[in-house]
């Protein structure tokens, strides 16, 4: 009996045990650590320590180098479910900011030709907790016996609706590497600063405020979510960092107290996304309201908190 396949590229940051729990495939993409050293991704730290990878980051980001799966590293990902008959969903990172989507696009075209299956790519328009977030909503949906068609439509229906509420230490890394919108107003590490994105309409992030300091930023960012949230009783919630793990394990515990999810995760983000991103990140992934084309909404809910005296 054929089956329906959930695949996504390896940026989505989804650890092993969710993939084997939830029924994900993942497509690796290719590393270059300093000194030459190539690797597939494995979303895990088997290649360096999470703390020496940062730290290194840190001290070289020119030397660190990614690139996404190419059409053949897609092909051979398909094809052994593709002979078996199996239907697929390939998503992958925003194509602003990778090729992924492309070589997915022509990887199909190729197990098409061959095999009478259906695939579908979805440009998920996010990157790193918040496509991977996406990923496990569709392998959710599938498992609950939603079917091609209908996994298809939520996904391309719902996609807009993943939300980051969260920080990034210092612009100046996200920006050199072109992960950022409107960056120059923001540009660098600012003591004390903590500029705060939101997922924009084009599949890149944009700053919407900044808080001074991280007391300031905890109550914007849980009062924001509270403003943009749908059903949090009922929501999976990631909340990513990069080297700043006591500060995702206090935002965890106020997002707990403060809305109950039904589950929620504290994720790393591994090299595919983490050299592109930089240590400091820190941020919460889950569903809402749809995100407005210009931001305006969002700019405007999130600056009414950060002005709002303590």
């Amino acid at each position: 009996m054929s089956k329906l396949i959930i695949m996504a590229d390896g940026t989505c940051d989804l650890t092993k045990e969710l993939t084997e729990e939830y029924g994900v495939v993942t497509v690796p993409g290719h590393l270059v650590f300093p000194g030459g050293k190539e690797y597939r991704e494995t979303l895990t730290w088997d290649a360096v320590p999470r703390d020496e990878f940062y730290a290194d980051l840190k001290k070289r980001p020119d030397e660190y180098a990614t690139a996404p799966a190419n059409v053949e590293e897609f092909y051979l990902a398909m094809e052994p479910y593709a002979a078996e008959g199996d239907d697929m969903i390939v998503c992958t990172i925003s194509a602003a900011m990778s090729g992924a989507y492309n070589f997915a696009l022509q990887a199909k075209e190729k197990i098409c030709r061959k095999y009478p299956v259906k695939v579908q790519i979805i440009d998920s328009m996010r990157f790193g907790p918040g496509f991977g977030l996406m990923v496990l909503y569709a392998a959710k949906k599938r498992n609950e016996g939603l079917g091609f068609d209908e996994v298809t439509g939520w996904l391309e229906e719902n996609k807009n609706r993943f939300h980051q509420a969260g920080w990034l230490d210092d612009l100046s890394f996200v920006a050199k590497k072109g992960r950022l919108t409107h960056a120059k107003a923001f540009f660098g590490a600012l003591a004390g600063i903590k500029p705060i994105g939101e997922f924009d309409y084009n599949g890149m992030t944009t700053v919407i405020g900044k808080a001074k300091g991280a007391k300031k930023a905890y109550a914007a960012l849980l009062s924001y979510i509270e403003g943009t949230i749908e059903d949090p009783s009922e929501q999976i919630i990631f909340i990513a960092q990069t080297n700043r793990l006591p500060q995702a394990e206090e935002f965890k515990k106020l997002i707990e107290e403060k809305f109950k999810p039904k589950a929620i995760y504290i994720k790393d983000v591994f090299p595919s996304c983490g050299i592109n991103v930089g240590p400091g990140l820190m941020a919460a992934y889950y569903v809402g309201r749809p995100i407005s084309k210009d931001l305006g909404f969002e700019r405007e809910l999130l600056n009414k908190y950060l002005e709002a005296k303590e």
